[in-house]
């Protein structure tokens, strides 16, 4: 494994040798935030520094809020796999990854603790700073892989984040009555959704019909950005807070 410097400044050092060339040169242009899911840091961290894991991240994040960067910024980390983006498919050439020290889903959702996440903020600070990381453009794994993958996880608190000036956000629109889209659902108002949702960046398919896979880019939406209620079904909440993201987006007039 080859040493490096830290490209932050407050950053240890551990290689990992899962990493290679961005293609084509490629600069880091997103952040993918991800969590863990095993049971202790250490375990996490030594899994993704061993050459058989063929996984890393550029940074790793303990729960005091101890960073230590795994693969120099300048090159591929393996941490988001098969994955889309507004129509990109190699997210692990555009982006950094940023592993937090977290059990996820399949230790009970436990909290971040608020060192964590003071680091995080840091330090996705900033990456963004120095690479020009549009806000919009810093995501959870779940967001670039639907279904496939659930991290950071739909208590990961983005609405923190944001108002630290990290990532994308609108309060969410309160959960009501009136008319939802659901598995099996056909017609025009699905393609209209559908197009929103490819517009905000997911990688859905403009079909008219809900199917399972929309469904899940629709629980993805939900965990980040409506986390109160995660159930595929695009409700009132979802399809309004889904516009309100959109019109504050500065490449659609905000």
């Amino acid at each position: 494994m080859t040493a490096f410097t830290a490209d932050y400044a407050k950053a240890g050092v551990r290689p990992s040798p899962n990493h290679g060339e961005r293609v084509d040169g490629r600069k880091p242009d997103m952040i993918i935030l991800h969590y863990t899911g095993m049971p202790t840091a250490d375990g996490a961290l030594d899994w993704l520094c061993r050459e058989e894991s063929q996984v890393s991240c550029h940074y790793f994040v303990h729960e005091n809020g101890e960073v230590v960067q795994l693969v120099a910024e300048a090159r591929r980390a393996w941490h988001a796999g098969k994955s889309v983006w507004q129509g990109e498919t190699d997210i692990n050439s555009s982006s950094i990854g940023i592993e937090i020290a977290n059990a996820g889903h399949p230790g009970g959702l436990p909290a971040y603790p608020q060192a964590q996440m003071d680091a995080v903020i840091e330090l996705c600070r900033d990456c963004g700073e120095r690479w020009s990381i549009a806000p919009e453009r810093v995501l959870g794994h779940s967001d670039v892989a639907p279904r496939r993958k659930l991290d950071p996880g739909e208590n990961f608190p983005w609405e923190m984040l944001h108002a630290k000036g990290v990532g994308h956000w609108v309060a969410p629109a309160s959960i009501t009555g009136g008319r939802f889209f659901q598995r099996g659902d056909q017609g025009q108002p699905v393609e209209a959704l559908q197009s929103m949702l490819s517009l905000y960046g997911y990688g859905t398919e403009i079909t008219g019909e809900f199917s399972e896979k929309m469904a899940g880019e629709i629980e993805a939406f939900q965990r980040h950005f409506r986390p109160e209620r995660v159930d595929g079904i695009a409700d009132f909440s979802t399809i309004d807070t889904l516009h309100r993201l959109l019109s504050a987006l500065p490449r659609y007039g905000a």
